[in-house]
């Protein structure tokens, strides 16, 4: 049997038995391999260009598996909506995910594959180092990169699977290594090794080192900053509440108990606060080394800027020299490579003109081919919109014995959702008047209807096959000028887009967190400790609030009501996560660490409804469909360009009505989802290669 597993032994990415058939002409040769540093680096280039790039996966790609967003019809198929439905074994023949991709834009975009295959290609080099002739600077950068990297696919296949086999030498082609499976912090150990021989290796700055000068688009090659901040989240991922608790069902010899499915229970809730204090203690302590070398200015990583002149179009203030929206996406900037100052871990160079077939066009309305191509659409749920606060700092909701309940402290008003609310919800969200299409020059008729959004309940773009099914649409990843009208996905606005593994705002999020895991009462909350002397856990979460806070768009800090107990700030840092790294692919592994998954009210996907006011008459006595009558005897959806008043009004000042939520999905997940299962042709390689509990 020709298995996945048999990349331990094989370089290469399409079958074992495809290996033995190549041309041995076609292999270059260890000695050449690895006889120079130039050589050498060609070799490692390699692991580069096969980190998947989540978003060209597929035409229409699909990454986020939380409760976060969701698919229109067309796009069921999907592996997001294959999440919804507990379909989890479909990963492995759903091309359009990066946990098992295919050949698209030139690479395989697989997580599963190249995983293997690149940890068995730093085993090679890492043996062969040797072989090198070259200086002692290029031989650790050139171990550094190895060590990282070996431990970094590990790392990303755990986050999904759990704890596996940690590989560490390249086996025999013939063999067959009967490893037993480690639990996921045992696997953690051994990442964490790696990852500290890279942080010992590597460099700060490749362009500072003689080594570094050799080679080019050293900004993307991994360095000590990055191998620190991997550190500090792998240890916090072994640390949290899912790791711990399922580290009680390990076994001698690997594997898992018979009933490891069933031990998180029916109400894994009580437990979500109970992590690993040591594994939370060595997060805290690398993470705060890294955001002590930020705040030292010792890195060239700083938070990019929040300073827009129009948010909603993501116009960036004359005086700015960063951009946010720069590190999703860039325009008309010659192709650059998104990430701005932020960014940290990314995969290599996406390509020219890529996003034009695909990325750019899953996220807006295909209501009368307003945006082309297949009709798929990403679109965000009412949790995630709920999860955007207001400006004063606090919640919409708090969470109180696992329950969502409307925080009194709010200020938020349902007759006026979206206003006061965090800046990001302007820049992130297309909502209910938002100006969608700025040029209306090659529009038919049809389509300059929807210049402004009818997002309202039984608006022109709520519909369920072509529109929006939960009252909005994402623009954080990709802006809404792309459309037929503003075409910022054509060739001449040299549209760039790419998600970073990383980012810097991550490793704040994460140093709250462990913080905050590992403190004893709410005075630890504020100290600063000597590894990291000028950021506490309060401060981290302070500073991506500063980050977005401007005077017409204002954000005020944690308000004590949110820090009065440990459990309290933590729910906030989860929800600053769901805010600051919405769609970015992360929420699905922090409700599966933190024993959410399968806990209401994270189980059922909402969407919003609500009716217009600016029609007239709106009386709360009447249902829907009477409310559905304009004044002049007309159905609402009859009015042509009904959108006047938005045309002079800022739509976050709307006044509707009747708002609330309806549930679109209800996710009947069990304790087994908690991890992806393997593939099953794998398992039967050996007995210690065990399945996941439950599947």
């Amino acid at each position: 049997m020709c298995g996945s597993l048999l990349f331990f032994a094989g370089v290469s990415i399409t079958s074992c038995t495809d290996w033995l058939d190549k041309d041995p002409e076609s292999i270059i040769a260890e000695d050449e391999a690895f006889k120079n540093f130039r050589n050498f680096q060609g070799y490692v280039e390699e692991i580069y260009n096969l980190i998947p790039d989540k978003e060209s996966c597929n035409y229409c790609t699909a990454w986020n598996f939380g409760d976060d967003a969701v698919h229109n019809p067309e796009g069921y198929a999907h592996m997001d909506h294959q999440v919804d439905l507990g379909n989890y074994r479909n990963w492995w023949s759903n091309n359009q995910c990066w946990l098992k991709g295919n050949n698209y834009n030139g690479r395989t975009q697989s997580l599963w594959d190249n995983s293997w295959y690149c940890i068995r290609k730093c085993n090679m080099g890492i043996e062969n180092i040797k072989s090198l002739v070259g200086t002692d600077e290029e031989r650790n950068h050139l171990l550094g990169q190895m060590y990282f990297f070996r431990a970094w696919w590990h790392f990303e296949l755990m986050c999904y699977f759990g704890g596996l086999p940690y590989i560490d030498q390249a086996f025999d082609a013939t063999e067959i290594p009967e490893l037993p499976r480690l639990s996921f912090q045992e696997c953690a150990d051994r990442c964490a090794e790696d990852f500290l021989r890279a942080y010992d290796l590597l460099p700060l700055s490749w362009d500072e080192t003689l080594a570094g000068m050799q080679t080019g688009k050293n900004e993307l090659r991994v360095n000590k900053f990055m191998a620190l901040c991997y550190l500090g989240k792998c240890y916090l991922w072994a640390g949290s509440p899912l790791m711990k608790e399922f580290e009680k069902t390990k076994r001698p010899g690997g594997g898992f108990d018979a009933g490891a499915a069933n031990l998180l229970g029916a109400s894994s809730n009580g437990k979500t606060y109970d992590y690993d204090v040591n594994y939370c203690k060595k997060a805290a302590e690398a993470l705060g080394k890294a955001l002590d070398l930020v705040n030292k200015g010792q890195v060239s990583y700083k938070l990019a800027e929040y300073k827009y002149s129009d948010i909603y179009n993501h116009t960036k203030d004359d005086n700015a020299e960063t951009c946010y929206s720069d590190i999703f996406y860039t325009e008309e900037q010659q192709w650059a490579m998104p990430g701005s100052t932020e960014a940290i871990f990314r995969g290599a160079y996406p390509g020219v003109n890529k996003a034009n077939w695909n990325c750019a066009k899953i996220f807006g309305p295909k209501v009368a081919g307003l945006v082309e191509h297949d009709n798929i659409i990403h679109h965000p749920t009412a949790n995630v919109i709920d999860q955007y606060g207001m400006a004063n700092g606090q919640p919409i909701y708090l969470v109180r014995n696992g329950e969502y309940v409307l925080n009194p402290e709010s200020g938020w008003d349902p007759e006026h959702p979206f206003k006061n609310r965090d800046p990001r919800f302007y820049h992130d969200i297309v909502f209910d008047g938002f100006h969608y299409v700025l040029s209306l020059e090659d529009l038919s008729a049809e389509q300059k209807k929807l210049e402004y959004c009818d997002l309202y309940t039984g608006g022109a773009m709520r519909e369920i096959d072509h529109g929006s099914s939960t009252g909005y649409f994402i623009q954080k990843l990709i802006p809404h000028q792309c459309n037929k009208g503003d075409k910022w996905y054509e060739w001449d606005h040299a549209f760039q887009c790419y998600l970073p593994y990383m980012r810097l705002a991550d490793v704040y999020l994460m140093y709250a967190e462990a913080r905050a895991a590992i403190a004893s009462g709410t005075s630890d909350l504020s100290e600063r400790p000597t590894y990291c002397p000028g950021l506490s856990a309060i401060d981290a979460i302070n500073a991506l609030r500063d980050r977005v806070n401007s005077a017409d768009y204002p954000m005020e800090h944690v308000p004590a009501n949110l820090r009065d107990t440990r459990e309290h700030f933590i729910d906030e840092v989860r929800r600053e996560r769901a805010v600051e790294l919405s769609f970015e692919g992360f929420r699905w592994c922090d409700l599966q660490r933190w024993l959410l998954l399968t806990e209401p009210p994270y189980t059922v996907k909402y969407s919003h409804e609500f009716e217009r006011l600016e029609w007239g008459n709106y009386d709360p006595n009447k249902s829907f469909e009477e409310n559905q009558i304009g004044p002049d005897g007309k159905k609402k959806q009859d009015i042509v360009y009904s959108w006047d008043w938005f045309k002079t009004h800022d739509p976050k000042d709307a006044r509707v009505g009747n708002f609330h939520k309806e549930p679109l999905i209800t996710r009947r997940l069990e304790s087994k989802h908690y991890w992806f299962p393997l593939p099953d042709k794998d398992i039967y390689l050996y007995e210690g290669f065990a399945q996941n509990p439950g599947w």
